[in-house]
């Protein structure tokens, strides 16, 4: 039985509360995944929806015609970026899953909103005969099948990323389509969703006013399907199926994950339910070897928090806790992760097998969004660079520290695999993305003239 320790003190409490950089480690051992409402069953089920509307989405999306309509993101060494980080070998080695590449909406939000609007389309394919199980889901394609979709609005309160992968693969389908977007939401999304015919209905206020104003018009609708980023099992599995290709990805690239090789995998955190997916079906395959830590932002560490309220380690704040209730603005660059409360079902199914959060500062994303580019060549967005900070956080700080050695890590290290997974980028226009290049550039080179190792003396970790 690993011992108990203290992971928040008074003093890394004020710093959430101050927006500075902290690690929160679970105090217990983390339950297996088989104490969640799923199962690995569940789990393959959402992985097969994908293979059998293949053949459909290569016929509808011609970026997907060469991989036969699969939507995938390959498993990536990093040992360029592992070098700009300051990251030693003796540490364990650096790869990235590179969801900021899949096709179709270019962020981790195909798996989890693909999957459910393709869940949608079987059951009601299903239900107005369209289709009888067995068929070739090209049929859903036909002149017929469209003119019986289009009857059908499917809708999704969003800040960016989900509501480009609902709003692209809904209209695709023939569906009408709408997204409901926060004000903060970047306008090159709400520009894409447009040139697709998608329906872009402004909201002032944050993601959860933009999420329950988009519920209530939807459920005034009779046919009107509404994806619920805060409750939605479907989009949390489609997320999960995710696990079962990084399965046989890890086996190709010829890594181990056991007792002696950990897993690390650090995953930026919006509302929780693509990094409560994607972590669950891991912890389903990898059990006790896998490692998973949310990244939030210092301003909006909504997963954070609730965390700390479940064991007990916020005092004085109701609950479920908000960032707005310890006085933070949820105001971030890394606008796909500014969620004030973390969503009820994420929590439920991870918050008893996750290994910790941490938050980064917005000047940390945009220094190693520009470090990956100058590294390895790859573009992402700001908000899928947080999970760089884990390894830093992790071997730099006095809590990561202390966390490794009460799980015996520590002599494992040199054999671990550190995993970041990037979320979103490649549909970023070129001129924003040169933006946050030149800002991330000018930080990046203002660190590394305070210290020649960024990666395990950065001030912000010294606590």
């Amino acid at each position: 039985m690993i011992p108990s320790h203290a992971s928040v003190s008074s003093l890394s409490l004020a710093a959430l509360r101050a927006a500075r950089p902290v690690l929160w480690t679970r105090p217990d051992q983390a339950a297996p995944a088989a104490a969640a409402p799923y199962g690995m069953a569940d789990v393959r089920a959402a992985h097969d929806r994908f293979v059998r509307f293949a053949p459909l989405l290569a016929q509808l999306f011609p970026e997907l015609e060469a991989a036969g309509g699969v939507i995938e993101s390959p498993l990536l060494a990093a040992p360029a970026m592992q070098a700009a980080l300051g990251l030693p070998d003796t540490a364990g080695r650096l790869w990235l899953k590179a969801d900021h590449a899949l096709p179709v909406a270019g962020s981790i939000k195909a798996r989890g909103g693909i999957h459910e609007v393709l869940e949608f389309t079987e059951n009601l394919a299903l239900a107005q005969g369209l289709i009888a199980p067995g068929d070739d889901y090209r049929q859903l394609g036909t002149p017929a099948a469209r003119a019986c979709f289009a009857q059908y609005q499917v809708a999704v309160g969003s800040t960016g990323n989900l509501g480009l992968s609902i709003g692209v693969i809904a209209s695709a389908l023939g569906f009408r389509a709408a997204v409901h977007m926060s004000a903060d939401a970047k306008e090159w999304k709400k520009a894409r969703l447009r040139a697709r015919g998608v329906e872009v209905v402004e909201h002032p206020g944050d993601y959860e006013k933009a999420v329950a104003a988009g519920r209530r018009q939807v459920q005034a609708d009779p046919r009107g399907y509404f994806v619920d980023d805060e409750r939605s099992a479907s989009l949390f599995l489609g997320y999960a199926a995710a696990a079962l290709t990084l399965r046989d990805q890890i086996a190709q690239a010829g890594l181990v994950v056991d007792a002696e090789h950990p897993l690390f995998v650090y995953l930026p955190c919006g509302v929780g339910g693509a990094p409560g997916g994607i972590a669950f079906g891991l912890s389903l395959l990898f059990g006790a070897h896998v490692h998973c830590f949310f990244a939030e932002p210092v301003q909006s560490p909504c997963f954070l928090l609730r965390m700390l309220a479940g064991h007990g380690q916020l005092p004085g704040v109701p609950a479920p806790p908000s960032v707005y209730d310890i006085g933070l603005t949820n105001q971030t660059e890394a606008d796909g992760l500014a969620v004030p409360r973390a969503s009820d079902l994420a929590y439920g199914a991870v918050g008893h097998l996750l290994a910790g959060v941490y938050t980064v500062a917005d000047d940390t994303l945009y220094g190693d969004l520009a470090r990956l580019h100058d590294s390895e060549g790859l573009r992402i967005e700001p908000s899928a660079a947080a999970g760089f900070s884990g390894p830093r956080h992790l071997l730099g700080s006095v809590a990561g520290q202390q966390w490794l050695r009460a799980r015996g890590l520590l002599p494992h290290l040199p054999r671990a695999t550190h995993l970041a997974w990037t979320t979103g980028g490649l549909y970023v226009p070129a001129e924003a993305y040169d933006r946050f290049l030149s800002r991330g550039q000018r930080l990046a080179a203002a660190h590394q003239a305070q210290t020649n190792a960024p990666f395990l003396h950065h001030p912000s970790y010294r606590a």
